[in-house]
């Protein structure tokens, strides 16, 4: 069971000239789409409205489908079938289940207890034996546990760790050498700043050593937060341009319209 809970940064939120600038759409658009009814309301505190990730993806899905054609006529339907029914809202929920406005709990990450949740995996595979190797995991009492609590209470959450073990190693993988060459990158950017502060080939004396660890550490702590920082808005930039990929996608094929699902349906029953 979950001991205690760690909050996540939240959504992003934008003010119309920021979300303007960021979607490449104009502010007059903007409200124009907000008119038509292209364009979800965004929250308003006051006087003041701000928009997130999902409108974000409603102006990207917007602009491909304007690009493939469709005029704002068809979009605004598009857009009024989603809310309305339930065949396509079912299957553009990913839009906002990925981009839009979390709950409280899922902003929240659980955090694994000691000794709590084990992976529930066989410690024989070939998935326990890398996350071991990579020092991700460790054997306890003969059962695959993941080292970093809130690693493990993510996986705790789901019924099929395996998906998410899979996830944790292909990220590892993928990212081992880019991590690797960014933390030469940050060993060399410390000795810089060594050299700057004592000089070249300076051999620290002992009352010099409480301000070098200072130093070092504070330098670690702020290149953990820009790398974080950075990594988060690279991701987030990349899930919005998915989504409205797979959402452009879906309404353009038409594939989306009831009839349609129903004929996929009854050709799977046959």
């Amino acid at each position: 069971m979950v001991a205690c809970i760690v909050a996540v940064q939240s959504l992003a939120e934008y003010r119309l000239d920021e979300l303007a600038r960021i979607s490449g759409v104009s502010a007059r658009n903007i409200r124009a789409y907000r008119e038509r009814g292209l364009l979800d309301p965004p929250r308003r505190v006051g006087r003041s409205a701000y928009y997130d990730d999902y409108h974000l993806s409603q102006l990207m899905t917007i602009n491909q489908l304007l690009r493939r054609g469709f005029n704002s006529a068809h979009i605004a339907e598009f857009f009024a079938s989603m809310r309305q029914g339930a065949d396509l809202a079912d299957i553009l929920g990913i839009q906002r289940a990925i981009v839009g406005p979390r709950s409280d709990e899922d902003r929240a990450i659980p955090v694994r207890p000691s000794g709590a949740p084990i992976l529930g995996i066989d410690p024989e595979c070939d998935e326990a034996r890398k996350l071991i190797d990579y020092g991700l995991a460790e054997l306890v009492d003969g059962e695959v546990v993941l080292k970093d609590g809130m690693m493990a209470g993510i996986v705790a959450r789901t019924p099929d760790p395996m998906l998410y073990v899979h996830a944790i190693l292909r990220v590892f993988e993928s990212t081992q050498k880019s991590i690797d060459n960014l933390a030469a990158d940050f060993v060399r950017a410390l000795e810089e700043l060594y050299t700057a502060r004592f000089g070249a080939a300076h051999v620290p004396k002992p009352e010099e050593m409480t301000e070098l660890s200072r130093i070092v550490l504070d330098y670690r702590d702020l290149g953990d937060k820009v790398i974080a920082n950075h990594l988060d808005e690279a991701m987030r930039a990349q899930m919005v341009t998915a989504v409205s990929d797979f959402t452009a996608s879906i309404l353009s094929s038409g594939q989306w319209h009831p009839k349609a699902l129903r004929a996929a349906e009854s050709r799977k029953q046959e």
